[in-house]
């Protein structure tokens, strides 16, 4: 065989390609699975944090700013160590980005505090001198929606087997319990925060969107 394909180079690249196909495949598939898997210690979103995020999709926060740092020098050097496949394993949609008006913010949890996302949301230019981001002064106001996170929540533990509710796991449990819990984060939260409107309407049991996007925010690690 290897005789008859030595005199028909067409033949012998077919088979040659396949042989390194195949051969590649055997080699990163089981890899490229392993590194897909959530890192260690990872959890779903709260339904807090996930309410958060949704804000911060509708107010496309993610347009100027990426989730996703690099394995470059300069990128670990500003933002921290370069992201890792599994750290996504729990976010639909991505939100890599693919433009940076702002900073990159996978990490932002790390360095940024409540107060500093208070001050920087509400007026932008009060800790970034110069700053072109527009104030998001509607967020104190604005009460966020739980309900959608929660319907969110459950979809992707019963469609994607999140691991809602497993040991070790965050807890979502019935809508009441849920948006209990979301009530408990908004009010720890919301202590840190300097703003008396924020403060009072979660004494009352509301969680403007500024709570939900600042526990959203102070998740990402």
């Amino acid at each position: 065989m290897f005789h008859w394909l030595e005199k028909r180079p067409f033949f012998f690249s077919v088979v040659l390609f396949l042989v390194i196909a195949f051969a590649g495949l055997i080699e990163i598939v089981p890899d490229f699975a392993q590194a897909s898997r959530p890192v260690a210690g990872k959890q779903p979103y709260t339904l807090l944090q996930l309410a958060g995020r949704h804000v911060y999709i509708k107010d496309s926060c993610n347009a100027c700013h990426s989730q996703l740092i690099r394995p470059f020098k300069s990128e670990t050097d500003r933002y921290g160590p370069y992201s890792l496949s599994g750290e996504y394993a729990y976010d639909r949609p991505f939100l890599w980005g693919s433009k940076r008006t702002g900073p990159d913010l996978h990490r932002v949890g790390e360095y940024r505090t409540t107060d500093w996302h208070e001050n920087h949301m509400w007026e932008p230019t009060s800790v970034v001198p110069g700053s072109i981001m527009p104030a998001y002064k509607h967020m104190f106001h604005q009460n966020v929606d739980l309900e959608t996170a929660y319907a969110e929540a459950l979809t992707v533990k019963k469609v994607f087997n999140v691991p809602y509710d497993k040991p070790g796991h965050t807890k979502l449990g019935t809508w009441e319990e849920a948006k209990k819990e979301a009530l408990e984060e908004a009010k720890k939260v919301a202590d840190d925060m300097k703003n008396q409107d924020v403060k009072d309407a979660v004494a009352r049991g509301e969680i403007p969107e500024i709570v939900a996007l600042i526990a959203y925010l102070n998740s990402l690690h």
